[in-house]
């Protein structure tokens, strides 16, 4: 486990949404690997965050097809784009800008930023992650069957829907 600022480590120990890993946190309420990790920061702020996202090409997450490179590339540049805003949704004004890289099967996010206080900069974490996993759900490209978490997104989407219509009278929306 990585040394964390002592009120970091407590606020990600108490909250219900993250779990301990080897490498530093896991956000539970997502369908994506996670690493949320910290260190001291100057002056009076909490930490220094570090937060990972790994997200399938879409190639990757497209089950028994190949997707043709234009489209490939189109889904990635849109989404690279779409993150360029992700701090919109977070309280910290001292942020790096996202970096996103792509390898082989794998799209890494990656998020650095400062918090004055450590239970915003938690949130905050959540908050961002939350941001790309909705980010790489509306860039779903319809026509294709997906696998892995692009199926369980979908899954998770259609289930709401069909709820929401059930809670509405059977009424879809």
């Amino acid at each position: 486990m990585t040394d964390l600022p002592e009120p970091v480590e407590r606020e990600l120990e108490s909250h219900d949404a993250f779990d301990r890993r080897d490498d530093g946190y896991a956000l539970t309420t997502t369908v994506f690997e996670t690493t949320v990790a910290a260190e001291d920061a100057e002056g009076n702020r909490d930490g220094r965050f570090r937060v990972t996202v790994f997200l399938p090409t879409l190639d990757a997450a497209v089950a028994d097809e190949v997707v043709a490179t234009v489209v490939e590339d189109g889904w990635y540049e849109t989404l690279e784009r779409r993150l360029g805003d992700v701090f919109d949704v977070a309280h910290t004004s001292t942020h790096d800008d996202p970096v996103v890289e792509r390898d082989a099967d794998e799209v890494r996010v990656r998020l650095e930023y400062t918090a004055w206080d450590a239970a915003e900069g938690v949130e905050d974490a959540k908050a961002l992650i939350e941001f790309v996993e909705g980010t790489f759900a509306q860039g779903i490209v319809p026509g294709y069957e997906y696998r892995g978490p692009a199926a369980t997104l979908l899954e998770n989407a259609q289930s709401r829907g069909q709820r929401a219509a059930d809670d509405d009278g059977g009424m879809p929306l």
